[in-house]
């Protein structure tokens, strides 16, 4: 027996037991962020040239005036740097043309400098060179919550105010030895022009050949909190401007400093983002609109392309649909499921379009497009409150549709092994459901109080665990269906039933079952946080009662296929198991695909007709029809085999 299990499982024969619950995670990491992430080194340098270019942008005013120098040494420190920033820019992966526009801006930075041209040019040239840089820089995780301020008050007196002095105007008892002196936080040009990201690397790696040393003994948390502090201490009169105005995130806050978040806005907005560099706790308290999230990457994501960064605007547009959209799908589809179809065919197009399309007037025409049929979205989640009907309805088929899936997967390694008379190893399979739905658990907590997951981490990570699981699946199935007529089925089970099961392949199962329960679970709960927030507290009882209700009939349906697929056949049940197997195969593979395509790791080429059916995986791109046309085709040619012999 231990044998013929090891041919359904062959990946997972031979990984040690205590191990093999890791392998998922690793698995679905390594899918996650290899695809995603720049080489270390190259990484190094990144950061570098993107901290040096912001220092050279705020100090560059003490150094040049009028075309003429102003301080010899400062000068000479610009030149410098802008020396390292070209050298690092040049060392840069030359095997595609990514770094051009990079090395462009470098360039241009540095013959601004050595010109010694006007304050406003260089700032600009430091600019462009750092917007250009975060296309290529990983994603900083945020915290979702800062340091109460008198905490962190507390913290910049134990550990910053020698040199920076209480009030952070780097008047310090210590500022007068050192060189360069400390900076002043209370400066206002020079805040408008520093970043938060900056301050953040600046306490976490110090700053070399400075007395700046790196806060390693401080968490990450603390050392945010110090950074939002710190950079808000130039704007503390700045008063609370009245809206409207357009919202900024807490990525782009910290990403980008005043002065480039204020660019081309009214003066209004200006004043906003002033503000909120003062009060940064609004970032953390406020509930993001994943509409308003939508929008506002659409509107960067046009500013982007504006600027001829037609890569940087392309991931903007791949964000305003993973980050907002998607998460209010479900909720759209119970007002206006056209509505939500027609958005989302409309921001799958602007990512190519972004990417494609030089022409800023055709640009225009279609963000405006997009805006106003969000616009309507909006409206509808907005100012139609969903009834308590809607909600229990909405919870109810949120986990029916998400845990139907993986139910059917659990349950038929359930039935393989009773059918095999192997009870005794019904308990790996209950352990990699059980860790799921750990797993599931925790993973949402971190991301709710640790870190920000990206959509298109997200994305990937399902893509990832649904590909695996489909080809897993498929195998099974295939196995299975050579069983369907063999007469020496029982034979087999009788001359096996007294080995045991090779460890590894009970851990196998163990896995599989975890892979299938994990992504669902993963969904699961993103899609339920997003209906929380379309429903006010008195509402919560009803989502608890139709989450309750899918969990009663996700049980049902469990124990109607075990007892009743148990009395089946052998060959009957072999044959029903198979089909089964396939069909999830056939789902998950059509899933996978969507995933990919959706966090831009697959191509999207659109078929003549437009189709959209989420319960089989179908959507109209050749990459997923020819992906489902494969697994029909495998298994077609091993029922065709089978027959034949």
């Amino acid at each position: 027996m231990s044998s013929k299990f090891k041919s359904i499982f062959p990946l997972f024969y031979g990984v040690k037991p205590h191990k093999f619950l890791l392998f998922p995670v690793l698995l679905l990491s390594f899918f996650c962020f290899s695809t995603l992430a720049s080489p270390p080194l190259e990484q190094t340098k990144i950061k570098q040239i993107a901290q040096l270019a912001e220092y050279v942008g705020v100090d560059y005013v003490a150094a040049v005036g009028n075309g003429e120098i102003l301080d010899a040494d400062e000068y000479e420190e610009m030149s410098e740097f802008s020396y390292v920033i070209l050298e690092q820019a040049s060392q840069l992966s030359n095997q595609t043309n990514k770094f051009d526009t990079v090395k462009a801006n470098a360039q241009a930075l540095h013959t601004a400098i050595f010109n010694k041209a006007s304050v406003v040019e260089v700032r600009k040239a430091s600019s462009a060179l750092r917007e250009s840089l975060l296309t290529f820089m990983p994603q900083l995780s945020l915290p979702t919550t800062l340091l109460p301020l008198e905490q962190t008050k507390a913290l910049f007196a134990a550990n910053c105010s020698m040199c920076h002095g209480l009030s952070g105007q780097g008047n310090g008892p210590l500022a007068k030895n050192l060189t360069p002196e400390p900076t002043n936080f209370t400066d206002k040009e020079r805040a408008t022009n520093r970043s938060l990201m900056g301050l953040y690397d600046a306490v976490t790696n110090g700053i070399n050949d400075t007395p700046m040393v790196a806060f390693t003994q401080l968490n990450e948390q603390q050392r945010w909190s110090l950074a939002f502090y710190v950079g808000s201490l130039a704007f503390k009169d700045i008063q609370k401007p009245e809206g409207p105005f357009e919202n900024v995130t807490a990525s782009q806050i910290v990403n980008l400093n005043p002065a480039q978040l204020s660019a081309g806005q009214s003066d209004l907005q200006a004043h906003y983002v002033k503000w909120l560099r003062a009060n940064p706790a609004q970032l953390f308290t406020t509930k993001k609109n994943p509409i308003t999230i939508t929008r506002t990457q659409l509107l960067a994501a046009q500013t982007a392309h504006a600027k001829g960064n037609y890569s940087q605007a392309s991931d903007l547009a791949i964000s305003a649909y993973l980050d907002g959209f998607e998460l209010v799908e479900n909720n759209l589809n119970a007002y206006d499921e056209t509505l939500r179809k027609n958005i989302e065919i409309q921001l799958m197009n602007l990512r190519q379009t972004f990417k494609n399309e030089k022409d800023a007037a055709i640009v225009d025409e279609k963000v405006s497009a997009a805006l106003t049929q969000l616009a309507k979205a909006d409206s509808l989640l907005n100012e139609t409150k969903l009834t308590d009907g809607a909600l229990l309805s909405a919870s109810l088929v949120i986990l029916l549709r998400e845990g139907l899936e993986a139910l059917l997967v659990v349950i038929a390694l359930m039935t393989v092994l009773i059918k095999t008379h192997r009870q005794d190893a019904l308990k790996y399979v209950h352990i990699g459901w059980v860790m799921a739905l750990i797993a599931g658990g925790l993973t949402w907590a971190a991301a709710q109080t640790l870190i920000q997951i990206s959509g298109a981490s997200r994305e990937v990570m399902e893509g990832a665990g649904a590909l695996f699981a489909a080809i897993i699946l498929l195998y099974v199935g295939v196995w299975m269906h050579s069983k369907t007529s063999a007469q020496q089925w029982q034979k087999y089970i009788k001359d096996n039933i007294d080995e045991r099961l090779e460890s590894g392949t009970l851990w196998g199962l163990a896995g599989l079952s975890f892979i299938a329960v994990y992504r669902e679970v993963f969904e699961t709960v993103l899609f339920y946080q997003s209906l929380l927030t379309q429903s006010s507290q008195t509402q919560y009882s009803s989502v608890a009662v139709g989450f309750g209700l899918g969990v009663a009939l996700l049980a049902l349906i469990a124990w109607v296929l075990v007892k009743y697929s148990i009395k089946l056949p052998i060959a009957k049940f072999f044959a029903y198991t198979t089909y089964l197997l396939f069909a999830l195969a056939f789902v998950l593979m059509g899933k996978a695909v969507i995933a990919l395509q959706e966090a831009d790791i697959v191509a999207i080429s659109s078929m003549p007709i437009n189709f959209d059916i989420a319960l089989l995986g179908l959507k109209s791109t050749w990459q997923g029809f020819i992906a489902q046309i494969a697994v029909v085709a495998i298994f077609s040619f091993y029922i065709f085999k089978a027959k034949k012999h």
